[in-house]
């Protein structure tokens, strides 16, 4: 019997995951297995695919879902409950369970690059992806302020308040927003990268193009950076391996 997986989201034209789990079947002679795009405008249509497609196992899910799945959900991990945001489902015995792999692809990715000095970060943007790169600073006992075009109290700053001395304090920095993103390859966070130096490390989770202007104008100050690409892999990878499971994967 075909195992069938899917990504479920809207718009789906620039999808990373039908490509590399295609890959992947192929290399790992994986067969009778099929991963399929689904592109969903309304989450109205959520149900209504499960019952269309009877022989989904798992789903990932993509913008503009990632919340609003999580009502249809039988159980959801702690770290989706927490965080409000659901990217990965798995039917089994015909409930669905609910995970955030984002957590578990920014964590791997992130930690070699880590050094003692980074001890602070800012996180450019609020949205979803925001809430999973603050879960796992939190968990690796990392403090953290949040970027945004207007602020909201002492955890969230504007970028007009972004000074010198902040970022001097501040020396991981994780662009979280669209800015920089293909085709707009010509803008970058509003930052002074003159402050930026050899004990920063940027983390640009954008990965098309693979340098943005974020990342060339820190690795042109002497920073360390990286893209998107490896989390990307990684929290696909985590996907498979919870569809995969015995039992349902505790997150």
């Amino acid at each position: 019997m075909e195992r069938k997986y899917g990504l479920i989201g809207f718009p789906l034209s620039h999808s990373f995951s039908k490509g590399f789990f295609a890959e992947k079947f192929a290399k790992e002679h994986i067969v009778n297995t099929q991963y399929e795009n689904y592109p969903i405008e309304s989450v109205d249509q959520f149900h209504q695919l499960w019952q269309q497609e009877p022989q989904l196992e798992g789903m990932n899910i993509t913008i503009p879902h990632k919340k609003a799945v999580i009502p249809f959900l039988d159980h959801a991990s702690t770290v989706v409950s927490a965080i409000n945001a659901c990217n990965c489902i798995r039917k089994y015995n015909g409930k669905l369970y609910g995970y955030n792999t984002d957590v578990i692809g920014f964590e791997k990715s992130l930690q070699p690059f880590l050094q003692p000095h980074h001890q602070k970060a800012l996180i450019l943007g609020t949205g979803g992806a925001a809430a999973a790169v603050a879960w796992v600073l939190q968990k690796l006992g990392i403090s953290f302020k949040y970027v945004s075009r207007s602020s909201n109290g002492e955890e969230v700053i504007s970028y007009e308040a972004l000074n010198n001395t902040i970022l001097h304090e501040h020396h991981l920095i994780i662009n979280t927003s669209p800015v920089g993103m293909y085709p707009h390859v010509n803008e970058a966070p509003a930052l002074n990268y003159e402050a930026l130096t050899d004990k920063h490390h940027l983390y640009d989770l954008i990965y098309n193009p693979a340098e943005t202007l974020f990342l060339t104008k820190g690795k042109e100050r002497g920073a360390s950076i990286q893209n998107g690409l490896e989390m990307l892999h990684l929290q696909a990878e985590a996907s498979w391996e919870i569809w995969n499971s015995a039992i349902p994967f505790v997150q």
